[in-house]
């Protein structure tokens, strides 16, 4: 490949909308099908053949609820960004721009569902019943998880890209035999979580085979946020990403991810088209990232702010509360409340985050192996003297010979 045909890293001359990847759908010759909408930017709700069924059962205070969970997670996710600015976590993984198409499908899933998430799904955590606080737990570097995923069944974080997708997969084959054992059991699907990003890995593509060779209960999610890091999707791959589920032999469905209305309805459809041993389904929920890809990146390098405006404009929270006001089913009393609500639980959250005690480090090593190992003791008395030189004010430092013991340990 020569210079002139690599992709830049600024991505100057981009236009900051969706022709660039209309212009590569369109010279693939495989446009996408219609995106799936509901709730338009402007608040209107549109009628669908398929979909619009399961909205329509839907009741006021469960509208509401999809408005005030997402303001709940965006409020925290501000508070978490700010908990890492100011030293108290690692790193954070902001979502904002997403809360529709995580709250949409998380809302859509039901109790007996097992979902394996990435390491952005804190919204789909909220729909779970997961304790928000508990999240921060891997994101302050004192525990490998956070909580106990057989309370949800919501799974632990995934920072290994795409290999959720694998494990998601392997869940729901142990379903399928499951059921088969025992029929009394109620019908049951996995939902995998991956990026644009992830798409690209070959976890994606193995899991994708097997679930549709075995007709595995999963439902394949991928938000696509347009950026994998620095990476815009148009580079990625030449053709939609929910064309891609044609070649495996099952259905696809583009969605509005800012719609949470439509992400609600085509989750709903592709959860009980998974339960019911109909095979895999992927859902490709065409969405944005507002914020960086995590708090070490910083997006003003590779995008620009109009793009980023441009998105603003289709805020999932906004285009949802318009409805609302419209339909007089919220006041300015219940976002008032929901407001609150929010603050209420960023309070929470920054004082369950600051009295997070940090484990002792001998446990790191005792969760090397299973079984005590001569190395790991050997390594483990080293840091002890290490340690105790600091206790007794011995500010000299190890000697020759434990600096030696050390380096090779």
């Amino acid at each position: 490949m020569g210079a002139a045909q690599l992709p830049t890293t600024e991505f100057e001359g981009m236009e900051p909308d969706d022709r660039a990847e209309a212009a590569a759908e369109a010279t693939a010759g495989l446009p996408a099908g219609d995106m799936v909408q509901l709730l338009d930017e402007r608040g209107v709700l549109h009628r669908h053949a398929e979909y619009s069924a399961f909205i329509d059962a839907l009741q006021p205070d469960q509208l509401r609820r999809f408005y005030s969970d997402m303001a709940a997670v965006r409020r925290f996710d501000q508070e978490a960004t700010a908990l890492q600015r100011q030293g108290e976590l690692a790193l954070w993984v902001p979502l904002t721009g997403q809360e529709g198409a995580q709250i949409g499908v998380g809302t859509a899933t039901e109790p007996q569902d097992y979902l394996f998430p990435t390491y952005r799904e804190h919204g789909v955590a909220l729909t779970r019943g997961v304790d928000l606080a508990q999240l921060l737990r891997l994101f302050r570097g004192i525990s490998n998880g956070g909580w106990n995923p057989k309370d949800t069944n919501f799974h632990l974080y995934t920072l290994v890209l795409a290999v959720q997708t694998l494990h998601a997969v392997g869940y729901a084959m142990g379903i399928q035999r499951d059921r088969a054992a025992d029929p009394a059991l109620p019908p049951a699907a996995t939902v995998a979580f991956f990026g644009d990003g992830a798409s690209s890995e070959g976890d994606v593509h193995e899991a994708m085979v097997f679930a549709a060779s075995y007709q595995a209960p999963t439902v394949f999610f991928c938000q696509n946020n347009h950026w994998a890091i620095s990476v815009p999707f148009e580079v990625q791959s030449k053709i939609p990403l929910v064309n891609r589920a044609d070649g495996y032999g099952m259905p696809g469905i583009r969605v509005d991810g800012n719609d949470v209305l439509g992400v609600y309805a085509v989750s709903q459809w592709a959860l009980e088209h998974a339960r019911s041993g109909e095979g895999p389904v992927l859902i490709e929920a065409f969405t944005y990232r507002l914020g960086a890809h995590t708090t070490a990146d910083d997006p003003t390098k590779y995008r620009l702010a109009v793009e980023e405006d441009k998105w603003r404009a289709k805020d999932p929270l906004v285009r949802l509360e318009k409805f609302l006001r419209a339909q007089n089913l919220a006041d300015d009393d219940f976002f008032a409340q929901v407001r609150a609500d929010g603050d209420e639980l960023a309070a929470y959250v920054r004082k369950a985050t600051l009295a997070m005690t940090l484990p002792d480090i001998r446990s790191a090593f005792a969760n090397v192996y299973a079984q005590a190992h001569p190395l790991v003791t050997e390594e483990l008395e080293w840091f002890e003297r290490y340690e105790a030189r600091f206790a007794a004010g011995d500010s000299a430092g190890t000697t020759a010979s434990d600096r030696t013991e050390g380096g090779a340990a």
